[in-house]
């Protein structure tokens, strides 16, 4: 069997860079079980209202939603179990400690195959307020229209 390459992207949270700041991106693992990692493989995944979360010393994934497999049996998985993220020690400390400090919570980014292993990009992120996207949302429109006319610029169009 050929071993895969490369980074496949499963599933993305596009709002989380939109609700909050992020300030530190960490990659884990995720314990998964077969009919799991089959569902994944078919592309199926939501971290729409996912978070993880430190408990006892180790990271978790709450949230996420990886339907069941279709062609699984009686040994399907729960879509919305709470799976444990693999993470060395010293990174679950820091993040405790990042998060105890307030008004900081771990959002997870990205979910994709790595190399044929299941991986999850966490963020330590901080919630914006409702000024903070509209002033995104501005800077974003401006950048945007000083692009488009640059372009223009570039055409000879005036």
């Amino acid at each position: 069997m050929v071993k895969e390459a490369g980074r496949k992207l499963i599933a993305q949270n596009r709002k989380a860079r939109h609700d909050y700041a992020i300030e530190d991106v960490v990659e884990a693992g995720i314990v998964l079980t077969g009919t799991e990692v089959k569902s994944l493989r078919a592309g199926r995944a939501s971290l729409v209202d996912a978070y993880a979360s430190v408990r006892d010393g180790e990271a978790w994934l709450i949230g996420a939603h990886i339907p069941e497999y279709t062609e699984g049996t009686w040994t399907n998985h729960e879509p919305r179990r709470i799976r444990k993220l693999l993470l060395h020690k010293g990174e679950i400390d820091r993040l405790i400690g990042k998060t105890k400090e307030g008004g900081r919570t771990l959002v997870p980014l990205t979910m994709y195959f790595k190399d044929g292993r299941a991986k999850v990009e966490i963020a330590l992120a901080r919630g914006k307020k409702s000024y903070d996207k509209r002033q995104d949302m501005a800077t974003r429109d401006a950048a945007r229209e000083v692009a488009r006319e640059l372009g223009r610029r570039a055409k000879g169009r005036i």
